[in-house]
């Protein structure tokens, strides 16, 4: 009896031994990920002994939770202050920098003086390709920027892309042949302009969620103001100073907007540790993320087309070339009422409930603009084409973002 008595309480301790150290293991398997805090793992300590299943159940919520929910809940987010708003200011200064400086929205008034001083020379088409690869560069980094913006890296890509983008526009006062264009308006700004726009919508994602829309809406309105702006400051500047001193006068305004942009963009959150490496396109297996990105892609074959035109074609059929520089600026202004009003709306009944209407008037505009003469006309399609494409740029990063973080998608 006493031999077996004494057995049967070297194999309770010895249970009770197998138990601590069980949660030992867990504890500090936990403690990689974060998920269990030195006051929690004391309670979890006593807690043992008594219910092991206790702290099974407890361990994997804990772990549920952090995959699940890793940017926090609703009301972490401050979705307002003075910090989160200095970013939205430095990210209207990235917008202004990368979309109109970075001669992106204004292209079409570089596309009217190339072709009629600088290249006249060149075919239109030939001249045209320039702004195409500037367009194409805008975006396509953006496969690489966005993934080193959820692997943590922020503040060095966008001040070498700053950078970047003011010497290159500094360069361009001192082009004089096609190809010298070509590198430095086409290639080395748009590929500048993509560096520092890829992660711009993604930083506002760590400070705002119910006025997400509303913030990226602000944001937007930066390439509005400028786009609106800077056609004008172009056809006054290059009359009074000559086009080499007006990229030069840009290039400085360049260096004030992006000072104020590296200076107040941050990130909140911690970096998304995924698996797959910079380049990761097991994303592209979740139907929904699919869908939505051969549709943003369609959509961009031709959103820009207006702008870069409208005012080339408005010389070609007889209107006065003093009022068709002015058409991409009231195309701009009138995309700013668009971006916010689609911003404001967002937040009330989803994002794509409102870019789905915009999205076919822009695309009605440009069937019927061929065909439209006369100046009231083309000023009308500048001023709906300006606020149907402003609602669908301004809102393009929000159904991504609603999609949920990439290690919820199926992949």
């Amino acid at each position: 009896m006493v031999n077996a008595h004494d057995r049967s309480v070297r194999d309770c301790d010895t249970e009770k031994e197998a138990l601590r150290n069980s949660a030992l293991t867990d504890k500090s398997a936990a403690d990689v990920g974060g998920v269990i805090t030195y006051g929690r793992r004391k309670s979890l300590d006593e807690q043992t002994l008594n219910d092991p299943e206790q702290l099974v159940r407890e361990e994997r919520e804990a772990t549920r939770a952090a995959i699940q929910e890793p940017e926090g809940k609703d009301e972490d987010f401050p979705d307002g202050g003075l910090r989160a708003w200095l970013v939205v200011l430095g990210a209207t200064c990235t917008t202004m920098s990368r979309r109109v400086f970075g001669f992106v929205n204004s292209w079409g008034a570089f596309q009217s003086y190339y072709q009629q001083n600088v290249l006249q020379n060149m075919s239109a088409s030939d001249i045209a390709w320039i702004g195409s690869i500037q367009y194409s560069f805008t975006f396509l980094p953006c496969l690489v920027t966005g993934r080193l913006f959820d692997l943590g890296h922020l503040k060095i890509p966008l001040f070498v892309a700053s950078c970047l983008l003011i010497v290159a526009t500094m360069l361009t006062a001192q082009c004089t042949k096609y190809w010298h264009f070509l590198l430095c308006q086409g290639f080395v700004i748009g590929l500048a302009s993509g560096f520092i726009f890829g992660p711009t919508p993604a930083v506002i994602s760590h400070w705002f969620k119910k006025r997400r829309g509303f913030a990226l809406g602000i944001i937007a309105c930066g390439s509005s103001i400028g786009g609106t702006i800077f056609p004008i400051a172009f056809h006054r500047l290059v009359e009074q100073i000559g086009f080499a001193w007006t990229m030069r006068v840009m290039g400085f305004i360049l260096i004030f907007t992006l000072t104020v942009a590296n200076l107040t963009l941050a990130r909140r959150l911690p970096p998304v540790t995924v698996s797959g490496g910079v380049l990761n396109l097991r994303a592209f297996k979740s139907l929904p993320y699919s869908i939505y990105t051969l549709s943003g892609f369609i959509t961009f074959l031709g959103l820009y087309t207006v702008l870069t035109y409208i005012d080339v074609s408005a010389t070609a059929n007889g209107v006065d070339n003093s009022l068709a520089f002015y058409l991409v600026a009231i195309a701009n202004a009138a995309s700013m009422l668009g971006r916010l009003a689609a911003g404001y709306f967002a937040d009330k009944i989803g994002a794509i409930n409102v870019m789905a209407p915009f999205t076919c008037v822009a695309g009605i505009l440009t069937y019927i603009w061929p065909f439209v003469h006369g100046k009231t006309g083309y000023i009308v399609v500048a001023i709906i084409y300006g606020m149907s494409s402003g609602a669908y740029v301004s809102l393009i990063t929000a159904p991504m973002i609603a999609l949920g973080k990439f290690a919820s998608l199926k992949c």
